[in-house]
């Protein structure tokens, strides 16, 4: 019933009894006579929908709640986890970081319950309403980089199957500059020539001036597009199965006959398939939530906009909602009795609900295909192992600082057989092996010389192996033991590559630990006599251990005739 401050019937208000304040815009008036203008009291879907509206919206918002906290989980397996708990990739871990934009849209007015309306008829904006511009802001930005990021998924997985392409550097660096890129260009864009204000729950939604041009139209051609690329690659699997079916042919793998198979042309049908079935087998999940997300996105910008060109509508053409406004007005305000008129006028609360929901629920979308149980081990092992940070570890002798003043015998790297050895003797034998079995024969079965002042029996030995020979024992033959021993004994020792290991030799000069210089070798000579010897008759046995010849020549000696 009107009075003398709101000449308006109730439940309906005067727009002359408030300022311009808030999103004027956002206002549903109707004119009713001369210079009388009546609105509908803020919010407008308390009026238009149930009571149960609002209950439904804080469900989709605690489900955002959780959402969120699958993709806080996702991000930091991926960051801290190795990546073998993890399988991280760059493309997965874009798409978490979006859809937690998203979601952050739905959580903020959870958390700050914000008042949707300026006054009693004109709902907030983002210039009255510091929360609204945030959650607005977010959830803008957050469909943008979902549909970027699946649509850049869904090229990926085409390349990879229909042309054989492997995917690198370049198209990671690609990714990058589209799949945030063009979210900041378009956030920018929705909120200069659009802006953000509670239209739709307590999320605040863009305002329907230029709606179209700026958000709703390009993001529709992106998801459009990864529709298209999603069902042109199914298209290709099926076709690869059915030629596979249909192919009777050897693989080449069972044939002898070479083959390049890096070709699609060159490859049988039957490798195809198995190429794809592979590529689908790993991923599968990414598949998954192309098509969730992209189904989601999309149906909410349906919605969304349907609900919006009806409002409008009403707004321009007041007579369309001419009978739910009589009925209002007949009721006085009880909008139970009228909710049967305002069906035509709004989306029904199901739907609503559903894309609500269906937004919401992306993280957890996320978690279940995404997600790997060893997460969940790799967390585990990490939380156990932390305290066991601060136990001393078994590390080299030189490795701690702390360690140097102690007992270095105690490491098992050292050996304790050779404590009582010089450090010398531990580290190079003074016993210097053979360089091979063939010089060690030689060593062993060397050319024998007469020995004189022995009687004249004519016995022989081998010579002695030192340099300076006794008194009245003879001389020997100068031959290649007595120049190799000279070698060895000057310091040039060749490994035996045929024996035992070599170990390292301490250089003669060692500035750490000084050691007197050794004596000099002493000097070979070489005898005449032992040239120009008697003949006498030869050994049964020649080094090499075969039968000498009918003449007694040594094939390595010199001989006399």
């Amino acid at each position: 019933m009107a009075n003398a401050t709101n000449p308006c019937p109730a439940p309906f208000l005067s727009e002359a009894l408030f300022n311009d304040g808030g999103f004027v815009d956002g206002r549903l008036c109707q004119e009713v006579g001369q210079g009388l203008r009546c609105c509908l009291p803020c919010p407008m879907t308390d009026w238009a929908y149930p009571d149960e509206f609002n209950t439904l919206g804080e469900v989709a918002q605690w489900v955002a709640v959780a959402g969120t906290a699958c993709c806080v989980f996702l991000l930091l397996s991926w960051i801290i986890l190795p990546v073998e708990k993890t399988h991280r990739h760059y493309l997965s871990l874009c798409l978490t970081t979006a859809v937690l934009f998203m979601n952050l849209g739905f959580v903020i007015p959870l958390a700050a319950q914000p008042d949707e309306c300026y006054d009693a008829i004109t709902p907030n904006s983002m210039q009255t309403n510091s929360p609204c511009a945030v959650s607005g802001a977010f959830l803008i930005f957050g469909g943008w980089g979902g549909v970027m990021w699946v649509f850049l998924r869904s090229l990926s997985l085409h390349l990879q199957i229909c042309w054989q392409v492997v995917v690198g550097r370049n198209f990671m660096w690609f990714s990058q500059a589209t799949g945030w890129g063009i979210p900041i260009i378009g956030i920018i864009m929705a909120l200069v020539f659009s802006g953000v204000s509670f239209r739709f729950g307590s999320t605040c939604h863009i305002n329907h001036e230029n709606s179209l041009a700026d958000l709703w139209v390009p993001l529709l051609i992106f998801a459009g597009l990864t529709i298209f690329i999603q069902f042109a690659t199914f298209g290709y699997c099926i076709k690869v199965y059915l030629a596979s079916l249909a192919d009777n042919s050897a693989s080449t793998e069972n044939s002898n006959l070479p083959s390049y198979t890096n070709s699609i042309r060159t490859m049988t049908p039957k490798q195809a398939y198995r190429r794809v079935r592979r590529v689908i087998q790993l991923q599968w999940r990414g598949i998954a939530i192309v098509l969730i997300i992209v189904t989601d996105v999309v149906l909410f910008s349906v919605v969304f906009v349907f609900q919006d060109n009806t409002v409008e509508a009403v707004r321009r053409d007041p007579s369309t909602a001419l009978e739910w406004v009589a009925c209002l007005a007949m009721m006085a305000g009880d909008k139970h009795k009228c909710l049967d008129k305002a069906g035509p006028l709004v989306v029904d609360m199901p739907t609503v609900g559903a894309v609500l929901l269906l937004l919401s629920i992306n993280g957890l979308w996320l978690l279940l295909l995404l997600g790997r149980w060893s997460m969940v081990t790799g967390w585990r092992d990490l939380l156990m192992t932390v305290p066991q940070r601060n136990k001393r570890e078994f590390v080299s002798v030189d490795a701690r600082m702390d360690d140097l003043k102690k007992d270095t015998r105690s490491y098992e790297m050292l050996s304790r057989e050779n404590s009582g050895k010089k450090m010398d003797d531990s580290v190079t034998p003074s016993v210097v092996t053979p360089i091979s079995p063939t010089y060690s024969a030689y060593n062993t079965y060397s050319m024998r010389s007469p020995i004189n002042g022995s009687g004249g029996d004519g016995g022989y030995r081998s010579p002695s192996l030192s340099r300076n020979n006794a008194p009245g024992e003879g001389t020997t033959s100068p031959g290649p033991r007595n120049y190799h021993d000279t070698a060895n004994r000057s310091g040039r020792r060749t490994p035996d590559y045929f024996g035992s290991t070599a170990r390292y030799h301490v250089p003669t000069r060692s500035f750490s630990s000084p050691r007197p210089p050794r004596s000099p070798p002493p000097t070979v000579t070489w005898d005449a006599r032992d040239t120009y010897a008697r003949a006498s008759p030869l050994p049964d046995e020649s080094p090499y251990g075969q039968v000498q010849g009918a003449y007694g020549q040594q094939p390595m000696g010199m001989n006399r005739i």
